[in-house]
Parts: C-alpha cells; sequence; structure tokens
C-alpha cells in the first residue's frame, strides 16, 4: 500500500493577505505553513521533505509540488502507483457550519460579524473545502486524485498519529497542543493498536488557543510570530516570572476537567486583539531586554501552568504510561522537562515532527493504520514491534552532485577528500581551535531543528564562541543561546536530566551540572540550563565519532550544534545551498560529505 500525505494550500497566503492582512508579520494566521510531504509504502516512512527546503522559502505555506516530485522520484514511483492520498485537514461542510454558529454568537457586532463569515465561506470554497484541495492537487500536479482513494485527517488526529508512528507505535496517551486545527487547538486522548479515542470533554477552542495567545505574545515583543517563539523562550531564561503574575492570576482560568479558558477570548481576525492588555498587565511596550524578559517569563510560567493542568487531568483518565505531546506547543522545551517530571507517565515523547512540519507523516500513517482493506491493513499485533523512525528522511547528495556544486565555486573554494577516518580525524583537531564549521552529510533531517545532518559546529569551551556564531555566521540576536550534542551514555554525567536517559530531538531543556559549567561556557544558557541532542553510534555514527575524538583531544564533552542557516533562510538542502551560506558568512570550514572545503584564501584546507 502506497500513501503519499501532504499539506500546503497554492492560495492561502494570497486569499489572507488581501482578507486580513496577514503578510509578514502576521503569517502565524495562515493554513498549511510548513508545507510538506511524505511517502509511506507497507506501513514504511521512505521518504519526507518540508517544501522550504526545495522552495527556499522558510515556513512556506505553498502546495508541496517540490517535495512530492522529490518523494515520488526517491521511491520510482509515479503519482499514478500511489493507493491512498491523505491530507492532514478535514474542513467538512459540518465544520463550517460550526465556525460560522460561533461567529454568530459571538460578541462581536453585527457587521462584523456578517464580513468575517464571508471570509469564512470564501476560505472554505476557494481554499481548504476537500474540492478546493482535490482541484489545487489537480492544478498543480496535472493528477486528479479518484475521491475513492483520499482521506481527509482531522488536523489533530495527523499530530496525534505523527508522534504515535514515530515513536514506535506503542499504546500512548497523547496531549496536542498548537495554534488551531479546522476548529480547536488543544485536546487529549489514547492510541490503542492503532485506534484512536479522543476525550471529548477535553477539547479547547481555538478562542482559547495557548498556541496563538503565545504567538501574539511573541508578535507584541517585536519577533515574528509562528517562527520566534523560540526567541521567547530564550528570553524567558534572564529573569524569574513575575509576582504575581498577571497571565496565571488574571488571565488564565483552569477548570476542573483539564481545560483551561482565558479571561479575554482571543480574535481570530484581530492580530492586536491582546496588546492593550499586555500594556495593561507590564505597562507601555518598552523595546529593552528586561521589559521583553518580563513579559517572556510570565508567558512561559502560564504556558508551564495550563499544560501541566492538562497532563494531570489526563493522567487521571488513562492507565497508560506512555505520554506523547504533539503540535507546535510542544516543541517548547522549557516546558517539556518540568511537564514530564511532574506527571505520573514513564515517558514523555516529543517527535521531531511535533509542529505542523509533520502532519504529513501522520496523516499517511493515518490513512495506512485505518484502511479498510483487510489484506493490506497492519496486524494490530505487529504495530508495538515497530522502531522509532529515525529524523534523516529528506535528500541526500552523493560526490558526483558534491563535486559538481563544487565546480560552480571554482576559484573560490578550494576542497580535498578525505576518507571517513581522515575526516573525523581533521575536523576534530580542527575544532580545539576557535573555529565554526557547516557540517553536511546524509539525508536532509526533518522537523524544525538541526540534528546532525545540516549543522553548524563549534568549540562550546570558548567564552565568547556563542557571541561569534550569532554575529558573523548566524546574524542574529545575541541573546540566543546555542545547543550541544553529547553522547547518550555520558548525558546524565554532565546535565541533570532527571527521569530522561535521552533528548536525540533537541526537545528537552536540563539544568548542566556545576562540575561542567565553566568546561562548557558556550553551550550554557544565562540561566544555567542547555537544550540537549544526544549521540549514538546507531543514530549518527559519523558526528558520534567525531564528538568521541574532539573529547579524547580537549576533554570537553560536548560540541555546539546550531542550524546551517542565516537568520531567516531554511536549513540548507543541497550542497549549493552549503556553499552559498558558507561563503556568505563567516564559517571558517565547510564538509561536503567527504570533502574539506576552505574559501580560497586558505587553500591549505587547515
Amino acid at each position: 500500500m502506497i500513501v503519499l500525505g501532504c499539506n500546503g494550500f497554492s492560495r492561502v497566503s494570497e486569499f489572507f493577505s488581501e482578507r486580513l492582512g496577514a503578510t509578514g508579520i502576521n503569517k502565524h494566521y495562515l493554513l498549511g505553513h510548513d508545507a510538506a510531504a511524505a511517502l509511506l509504502i507497507d506501513g514504511r516512512l521512505v521518504a519526507a521533505v518540508e517544501e522550504e527546503r526545495l522552495n527556499r522559502e522558510k515556513k512556506t505555506t505553498d502546495f508541496p509540488r517540490h517535495a512530492i516530485d522529490w518523494c515520488l522520484r526517491e521511491a520510482g514511483i509515479t503519482l499514478d502507483d500511489v493507493d491512498v492520498f491523505a491530507f492532514p485537514w478535514n474542513w467538512s461542510p459540518r465544520i463550517l457550519d460550526e465556525i460560522l454558529d460561533g461567529i454568530r454568537t459571538s460578541p462581536l457586532p453585527e457587521a462584523e460579524q456578517a464580513e468575517l463569515m464571508g471570509t469564512m465561506r470564501d476560505l472554505f470554497e476557494q481554499v481548504v473545502s476537500h474540492e478546493a484541495i482535490l482541484a489545487d492537487f489537480e492544478a498543480r500536479t496535472g493528477h486528479r486524485p479518484d475521491p475513492a482513494k483520499v482521506r481527509f485527517v482531522p488536523h489533530h488526529l495527523a499530530h496525534a498519529t505523527t508522534g504515535y508512528y514515530l515513536a514506535g507505535m506503542k499504546d500512548s496517551a497523547f496531549l496536542v497542543s498548537d495554534g488551531r486545527a479546522e476548529r480547536f487547538s488543544t485536546l487529549t486522548g489514547e492510541i490503542r493498536d492503532g485506534r484512536i479515542t479522543v476525550f471529548d470533554d477535553t477539547v479547547t477552542g481555538s478562542e482559547f488557543s495557548m498556541g496563538t495567545l503565545f504567538s501574539a505574545i511573541t508578535r507584541f515583543l517585536g519577533f515574528v510570530p509562528n517562527n520566534d517563539e523560540y526567541k521567547v523562550m530564550g528570553l524567558a531564561g534572564y529573569t524569574a516570572p513575575p509576582t504575581p503574575n498577571p497571565f496565571v492570576d488574571h488571565l488564565l482560568t483552569l477548570h476542573d476537567d483539564g481545560r483551561y479558558t482565558f479571561a479575554k477570548p482571543l480574535q481570530t481576525d484581530d492580530v492586536h486583539s491582546h496588546d492593550a492588555l499586555f500594556e495593561e498587565y507590564f505597562g507601555p511596550f518598552e523595546d529593552t531586554l528586561e521589559y521583553k524578559a518580563r513579559v517572556a517569563a510570565a508567558a512561559q510560567q502560564m504556558l508551564n501552568v495550563a499544560t501541566a493542568h492538562q497532563v494531570s487531568r489526563l493522567e487521571k483518565r488513562t492507565d497508560l504510561d506512555r505520554l506523547l505531546f504533539e503540535g507546535g506547543v510542544a516543541l517548547n522545551c522549557l516546558n517539556n522537562t518540568p511537564l514530564f517530571e511532574g506527571s505520573r507517565f514513564a515517558d514523555l515523547h516529543v517527535s521531531f515532527g511535533a509542529s505542523d512540519t509533520g502532519i504529513t507523516i501522520g496523516a499517511a500513517a493515518h490513512a495506512w493504520l485505518n484502511d479498510p482493506d483487510p489484506d493490506t491493513a497492519p496486524d494490530p499485533a505487529s504495530l508495538s514491534t515497530a522502531a522509532p523512525v529515525s529524523p534523516y528522511l529528506g535528500p541526500a547528495y552523493d560526490d558526483a552532485a558534491i563535486e559538481e556544486a563544487l565546480e560552480g565555486f571554482t576559484g573560490r573554494v578550494h576542497a580535498v577528500r578525505l576518507d571517513d577516518d581522515e575526516l573525523v580525524e581533521q575536523v576534530a583537531k580542527l575544532l580545539t581551535r576557535k573555529v565554526v564549521i557547516g557540517w553536511f552529510e546524509g539525508r536532509v533531517e526533518h522537523g524544525p531543528r538541526a540534528l546532525g545532518h545540516r549543522s553548524i559546529l563549534a568549540n562550546p569551551g570558548f567564552d565568547d564562541i556563542k557571541d561569534i556564531i550569532n554575529t558573523r555566521v548566524k546574524h542574529r540576536e545575541p541573546f540566543r543561546p546555542f545547543a550541544p550534542l553529547v553522547l547518550e551514555e555520558q548525558a546524565p554525567e554532565i546535565f541533570d536530566m532527571g527521569r530522561k536517559t535521552s533528548s536525540p530531538y533537541m526537545t528537552f531543556v536540563f539544568p548542566v551540572r556545576d562540575a561542567y559549567k565553566d568546561r562548557i561556557p558556550g553551550a550554557v544558557h544565562v540561566d544555567g540550563t542547555s537544550r540537549i541532542q544526544t549521540l549514538t553510534d546507531e543514530g549518527t555514527p559519523r558526528l558520534t565519532a567525531l564528538l568521541r575524538r574532539f573529547t579524547a583531544l580537549t576533554d570537553t564533552p560536548c560540541l555546539i550544534n546550531t542550524s546551517f542557516n542565516v537568520a531567516g533562510e531554511p536549513i540548507v538542502c543541497t550542497p549549493t545551498d552549503a556553499l552559498k551560506c558558507f561563503m556568505g558568512t563567516e564559517i571558517d570550514y565547510l564538509i561536503l560529505g567527504n570533502h574539506l572545503v576552505t574559501k580560497s584564501e586558505r587553500p591549505d584546507g587547515r
């Protein structure tokens, strides 16, 4: 059974720009962001890639034409071979009626109600209805899927299935929380033998979306919503939350059933609807680190309190001991560690596809798991034996492709090809110095974070290495921290990991033990924590070998890892992308597969 999952809409950006002025900083209202495609064959994920990696438009909402083409080429098939087409949205006429009823009963003036209802009808008919999605698919690919082969998977069920499939398909409870799905922003439930049960009384409407509220705070602080929330996380470490915290004491209300609401509901047609409230709580906006950090710390505490309340209720509703946390809110790694430590669950999984980058995987997996044909449907008894899925799912480039890319930079770079052992030795020695290295190998990782295949590496033992990378390479704010790579078996010695034993996807933050804070200052945030990535020989063999050799040379047990890109651009995908980033920044060395590349002023390659 071949299942193609895809997310993205040709006209959604244009539509929102025309109707709501949602361009640039206001893009958090757009549907289909993180457009992508994924391909499952007989239950095995053979290919997945985000459209942004290929069209070079960060967080693109466009139809994933390039991503679909690459997935099909990777598998050696065409659209005619696909058995099921899965979309991670289910905007049915019933959903539209419920949205319109909600607008009719809202406190908006009659004229604003009429305008918003018209906008939602047009959005439905032109962009998100079943017919609009299929027409868009045909217009962009020339292929009209047979309706019998199409599955429209509710957005939050796609999120839940993403976590379930990527974590190895063992029975689990789940919490999904994001900006909004078709109507809702968060829900909880269980997955047993591949079948989802939603606890309906925990469903929360989009007017009380923690994800959207956090995005509104992100925009209020001068950042790009649905993109820069991690900057707010970084700022939260600079101060303690205020006492009392107006977000917790006045805005947030916790309910006995595990839900939460806001004293002032969000207005989906007004990106500034809460600005006055924020200034009432914290005073007129000030473009200072102190002001932004105070608001960020208050917002972070509010998010922590709300999700802990949800999990506390969920653990009373289920006898399962594994928790999946998915949706954009799950990328808030400052929340994930205390959320897990404060729960009774034996483990908490946050996948590398927790945001909308992963929902094409979840939609495809959901279609496969719920296949009505008994001859092709999976055997429920076999699901729990599945292994977790690797994040390295995108395009890879062989020596011929790398050498062709290098030819385009003839005279500007010098490249030396080394075998694996030579490369590890050379790079480990280079990293003993205060240098920055672009690291490019294997298949592109899936999700918003570089996980060692398209990364920038540096030695965290230098006090000023963070400032060097932020200003000379990444071109981003100086308060932004960097994540350390650490061997999984050494991680508990260096970090206080509590009940966690690994963190392979940078989804948890841990305190750095006192004995190591001075040894890895470049990877320690101002609050004494680090968002770590644990490495194993099985998962990333060459990068793990590099870290082992580097540690042997320096007695420093970590390397800085940040995404191979500059601010505002997607992570690099192709060798040419990597070379352009290398030449446009002060990265000192570039590893392209087995090629050690230097700029022409460094012809020795060292």
